[in-house]
């Protein structure tokens, strides 16, 4: 295998257990979901399905159709995060009615929340799509 298709089989390795982590918390663990906890999923999950079909099918064209989902993902996330430590007050939330998006369920070692795991994972994906499109990309 080279190391093209290795990377974007990384990132779909990455997506999936994102997204089965979102699911964990929320079916599993009775965490509801607030609004930007929705839209990283919603920017995350199609994700799934580019990377697996980019892996197995054409690498060259993961790139142009995963990157707009990853950066609209990572923002959504780096937004939540600054809700989430406070940096933004929480009446720029747009989580007025159910779920607050400030809601702290988990946090381990200190720092490491649901929102800190999502921003974790988008980052990386941008790290991993960008070394593939730099070195490897056809």
């Amino acid at each position: 295998m080279n190391k093209d298709k290795l990377l974007i089989y990384a990132c779909w390795l990455l997506a999936t257990i994102s997204m089965l982590g979102s699911l964990f918390f929320s079916e599993i663990m009775q965490y509801p979901p607030c609004t930007l906890c929705w839209y990283q999923r919603i920017a995350m999950y199609p994700l799934v399905i580019i990377f697996f079909l980019g892996a197995t099918e054409n690498t060259a064209i993961t790139f142009k159709f995963s990157i707009p989902f990853v950066v609209i993902g990572w923002v959504i996330a780096l937004y939540h995060n600054l809700l989430h430590y406070k940096i933004i007050p929480e009446s720029a939330s747009p989580c007025m009615q159910g779920v607050s998006c400030a809601t702290v369920y988990i946090k381990l070692a200190g720092f490491l929340t649901i929102p800190m795991m999502s921003l974790i994972s988008f980052t990386l994906l941008i790290f991993l799509l960008v070394i593939q499109r730099k070195f490897y990309a056809k």
